[in-house]
């Protein structure tokens, strides 16, 4: 498939992570081993951390950005993404507005229309289908952008109703980048309409992450989610900034033995999963000309990985970074 890219964007990494390095202890230390973190993501020249946003064991969004934002003076902080149905999008406006201000101006908005069915059943939270969730999705998506901006919003829709409130604090950056993230169609959709940054994941539909999600995790499926942007975005393609989950990046001298090996888990084969935008494996060199290629292919120029590559995949970022 031949697809139209947008404007070619320089190198950006980031860590996703969500509890300090192994895990939680139930002592101050928790809190000493997540700013660290914070200070050797940013000291190894990452751009951003970013945090999930699920009710199993990870910190509450918020405080950990902040703290984050405390212990480091550049870096970027992010969610990967906030789930809309977790809060009234009032709520999440004041917080991400809050977050920005307390950071200095370094906050990447992220969202998306939930996914994750045991958050949901847990907390006794209605999973509606998701063509709901990601309606209800972008109506939060024109409150939250309104009540960014100046002025009270006034908003009716079929899932929430705003009557002239007046969004403060105002965020210090103007706009707020916002990343929009998914894997279907109509979410996509709505990210290249709304979105400065688009996160291209892998559909989620059964709400694990399981071997069924293979076949949308594949570089062909990739490229029809381009298609999809392309076609949704119109003139603002070029302005895009395309972003991805690696979700196993791996510095090893045998890559097609971990490809074959870990592919079953993934529903890929062993060459699928060495094509897949969400898998990295390989020398230092290989990672580097395999993300080269896919910036070319794909036009992902944001990569994240997870926080246990913080350190291996360092060499990467420090060749790549800003090219």
């Amino acid at each position: 498939m031949s697809v139209r890219l947008p404007r070619q964007k320089p190198f950006r990494f980031s860590i996703q992570a969500s509890e300090p390095p192994g895990g939680f202890t139930g002592s101050a230390d928790d809190g000493d081993r997540w700013r660290a973190l914070a200070r050797q993501i940013e000291s190894l020249g990452y751009d951003s951390l970013t945090i999930a946003d699920h009710l199993d064991s990870q910190f509450a969004i918020t405080p950990a950005l902040v703290s984050a934002a405390e212990a480091t003076t550049t870096l970027k902080i992010g969610t990967l993404v906030w789930c809309n149905d977790y809060r009234h999008p009032v709520i999440l406006a004041k917080e991400a507005a809050t977050i920005d201000v307390l950071s200095g101006g370094r906050l990447e908005f992220g969202i998306g229309a939930g996914w994750m069915t045991t958050d949901y059943e847990q907390a006794g939270i209605p999973l509606d289908r998701p063509g709901i969730r990601i309606d209800r999705m972008a109506e939060a998506i024109t409150i939250i952008k309104g009540l960014f901006g100046a002025g009270p919003v006034d908003f009716e829709g079929q899932h929430y109703n705003i009557a002239g409130h007046e969004g403060t604090p105002k965020p210090l950056q103007s706009p707020v980048p916002f990343l929009i993230g998914g894997g279907g169609k109509k979410v996509l959709g709505i990210a290249a309409r709304e979105a400065d940054i688009i996160g291209i994941n892998v559909a989620l539909t059964a709400g694990v992450i399981d071997a069924s999600a293979g076949p949308n995790a594949t570089a062909e499926a990739t490229e029809e989610k381009l298609q999809w942007i392309a076609d949704a975005a119109g003139d603002r393609y070029d302005d895009l900034e395309l972003q991805t989950r690696v979700h196993l990046a791996v510095v090893t001298d045998d890559r097609e033995g971990f490809a074959e090996m870990v592919a079953p888990a993934l529903g890929l084969t062993g060459a699928q999963a060495l094509e897949s935008p969400h898998a990295l494996a390989g020398t230092v060199d290989q990672l580097c000309e395999t993300i080269i290629e896919r910036r070319e292919r794909f036009a992902l120029s944001y990569v994240t990985v997870g926080a246990d590559a913080v350190e291996s995949f360092a060499p990467v970022v420090a060749r790549l970074a800003g090219t």
